[in-house]
């Protein structure tokens, strides 16, 4: 006979069945940019660990943690509630007392582009550091080592760049930059998971690497995040200041991994006080939950799928608008083999549209678009007035400010959507390209 979880699970998993899809109408049906893509197993996973009322972080984000970490050829992974969070753990890390003279303290710089998410600069104005903003490069929105290696000054101490909409940044040339110069270096993977770097793994470079399972990501948790190294000092780091900033490591539930909680002196604290409430790092509680996790390990099987289904989809896009009047199409970097995020579309300064009408045009038709995230972050009201130094000029950072917008790969988009996407950004470009009209 079977268990009234084994029953309702059963249930679950019919009621998923009974969920069909509807028929996709153009200009009807919303074509979203971007979004979690759940099947029958990760409602039944989600649904399970409800039933079994894991609330806190468990058995779930521990197995994940392992897979994960696994899944990229690394040591260690670490979830948090959000990848945003994942990226303050990530630089706060670096000003441990525990890596002494290679520590960060405020003042220092830390490079990074000024076109890009604000998450990725929020934790080093936060932290005291000084963020140093570099230029991008039109086509691959990324920015190169030569970029970088001219922002470096006497106090540089890191590098955190985002691989710009799954488009992997040189990491290797980048990596040996970094350390050629004693310098971190930071992924923000959280757009990239399943990309490719001159066959390797973006995430597997930096110190450090972050990532996000928020619906818009490659897999999802609803919420959540993750820091990633292959370095166990750091990942030590990390835990700690994930976990209220506590010098204990053990899991939740268990006491005296140690077999020394009431047997130390640690700081100016009595001998023997609690290992477990004593505190070395300025800490947060930045955990996810068994919930988060119980789906993220549903959906990390199809992981590979959603990959190759992003890299048809952009590949679809940029076929069928190869040569499209007024618009530079994007192009991956030398050597990477994307996962996708999104496919970019910057309009011209010649183009006789602008983006802006262009973007209104296409959400007429149910297409939804983002703009490429902050554009130049230096130029929104939570940057003005904070310390910071800009490298160069700004100038491609400022274009894609004007004229650069994205649309959708994801996994949800059908090759019906995709070409109704092609065929209306083709009739409006078409029809407003005064290079298109001359012909006529």
């Amino acid at each position: 006979m079977k268990s009234s979880k084994e029953r309702i699970l059963e249930l679950v998993a019919e009621f998923h069945s009974e969920k069909t899809e509807n028929e996709f109408i153009p200009g009807k049906t919303p074509l979203l940019a971007s979004g979690a893509v759940l099947n029958a197993d990760d409602r039944v996973k989600l649904v399970e660990a409800a039933l079994e009322m894991r609330i806190a972080a468990g058995s779930s984000s521990q197995e994940f943690e392992r897979k994960f970490a696994r899944k990229l050829g690394l040591r260690k992974a670490h979830l948090t509630n959000s990848g945003s969070s994942a990226n303050l753990l990530a630089v706060s890390a670096l000003t441990s007392h525990l890596l002494e003279d290679r520590r960060l303290v405020p003042g220092d710089e830390v490079i990074t582009v000024a076109a890009g998410f604000p998450t990725t600069v929020n934790p080093i104005l936060q932290n005291g550091l000084v963020p140093v903003f570099v230029d991008i490069e039109l086509g691959t929105y990324n920015t190169t080592p030569e970029i970088v290696e001219a922002a470096i000054g006497p106090r540089t101490k890191a590098i955190i760049l985002a691989h710009s909409l799954g488009n992997p940044f040189a990491a290797v040339e980048m990596t040996e930059l970094a350390r050629q110069n004693g310098l971190f270096l930071i992924e923000d993977n959280c757009d990239a998971v399943g990309s490719r770097y001159k066959g390797m793994l973006t995430g597997t470079f930096g110190d450090l690497a972050t990532v996000s399972f928020y619906p818009a990501h490659h897999i999802s948790m609803g919420e959540g995040g993750c820091v990633l190294t292959e370095n166990l000092a750091l990942a030590r780091i990390v835990e700690s200041m994930r976990d209220w900033g506590r010098d204990c490591w053990c899991e939740p539930g268990e006491d005296n991994k140690c077999f020394k909680r009431f047997d130390q002196k640690i700081g100016n604290l009595p001998y023997g006080y609690d290992h477990k409430y004593i505190f070395t790092h300025v800490g947060y509680n930045l955990k996810s939950t068994d919930l988060q996790a119980a789906l993220g390990l549903s959906q990390l099987n199809r992981i590979d799928e959603f990959g190759e289904t992003r890299r048809r989809n952009w590949e679809r896009l940029r076929a069928g608008l190869d040569g499209t009047p007024g618009i530079l199409l994007p192009e991956p970097t030398r050597h990477a083999d994307p996962s996708w995020f999104g496919f970019v579309l910057t309009v011209l300064p010649e183009a006789g549209y602008t983006r802006r009408e262009l973007a209104a045009f296409l959400e007429k038709r149910n297409i939804h678009t983002r703009r490429f995230f902050g554009g130049n972050l230096t130029r929104h009201p939570a940057y003005v007035g904070t310390e910071h130094r800009v490298s160069g000029k700004l100038i491609n950072s400022d274009l894609v400010t004007d004229n650069t917008f994205w649309i959708g790969v994801y996994p949800g988009l059908t090759d019906q959507m995709i070409n109704y996407m092609i065929e209306s950004v083709t009739e409006f470009t078409t029809r407003n390209s005064p290079a298109v009209a001359n012909r006529r």
